[in-house]
């Protein structure tokens, strides 16, 4: 595919934006990989060029994270693997299946997030330890790489579902945060092996997109390391319902 310039400015715009949104609470994939579909890329390389310009950007607000003490990789060393392996059956699936399949459940998901999330007003103001049951455990483990899954095979809410269940397993919004972009990067990865040998990715858009990704990604993650837990969870609650209008408009809007 040519590169078109005015095509890649806009990228590069809405990449930042949307990098530096994802970096304090998810939800970036809402501005990202609609940008790359508007500039003439079919679904399935809009969502593997994405993938290629997400991994730099959440590897870039982990290692931020990372050096502020907020991934926990004793907690959440062993749910990698899980998360890895579901998003690499996701993005093999894409090139089978529509993901636009996903769109109904994932718009019920991010209503009950919500909810809950404004229901609980102190939920993820501390950190709490909590003593999980083998099941609880097998529950969060299957929660997780089924998000995987989806990150692999869509992606746009990824990272507000990873905030969500770290929230449930008694992380504070700060802690979520820090690991979700663990399994972010975790994920993207895995999905982007995947796309690279389906030879599904468009590098002239997603490798610049990417560089300018990593500045987005860079002032939002020390943006959230400085607000604290009381913006953060505003940010979360608006930007969970940001995605439910924006997937709501395009469900009804298609039926």
């Amino acid at each position: 595919m040519d590169l078109n310039l005015l095509s890649l400015a806009t990228l590069l715009v809405l990449g930042f934006i949307a990098s530096f949104l994802n970096a304090i609470v998810g939800g970036g994939g809402l501005i990202s990989l609609p940008a790359l579909m508007a500039v003439g890329l079919p679904p399935s390389t809009a969502i593997a060029t994405n993938k290629l310009a997400n991994t730099i950007s959440n590897g870039t607000s982990m290692l931020t994270f990372l050096r502020a003490g907020k991934v926990d990789f004793k907690q959440i060393g062993k749910i990698l693997p899980f998360i890895f392996i579901g998003s690499l059956i996701g993005a093999y699936t894409v090139h089978l299946v529509s993901p636009s399949i996903l769109k109904p459940l994932m718009l019920v998901m991010l209503v009950l997030v919500a909810t809950y999330t404004l229901l609980k007003k102190d939920w993820g103001q501390n950190a709490t330890e909590r003593i999980l049951s083998a099941g609880k455990k097998l529950g969060f483990l299957c929660a997780f790489a089924a998000i995987g899954f989806y990150d692999g095979f869509f992606g746009p809410g990824t990272g507000s579902f990873f905030i969500f269940i770290l929230l449930m397993m008694g992380n504070d919004f700060l802690q979520a945060a820090g690991n979700a972009k663990a399994f972010n990067f975790t994920s993207n990865l895995a999905a982007l092996s995947m796309f690279l040998v389906l030879g599904q990715v468009n590098f002239l858009y997603g490798l610049p997109m990417g560089f300018v990704m990593i500045f987005g990604a860079i002032l939002g993650s020390k943006f959230a390391l400085t607000r604290g837990t009381n913006l953060m969870r505003m940010i979360f609650i608006v930007m969970t319902c940001v995605l439910i209008v924006k997937n709501a408009w395009d469900y009804f809007g298609s039926h």
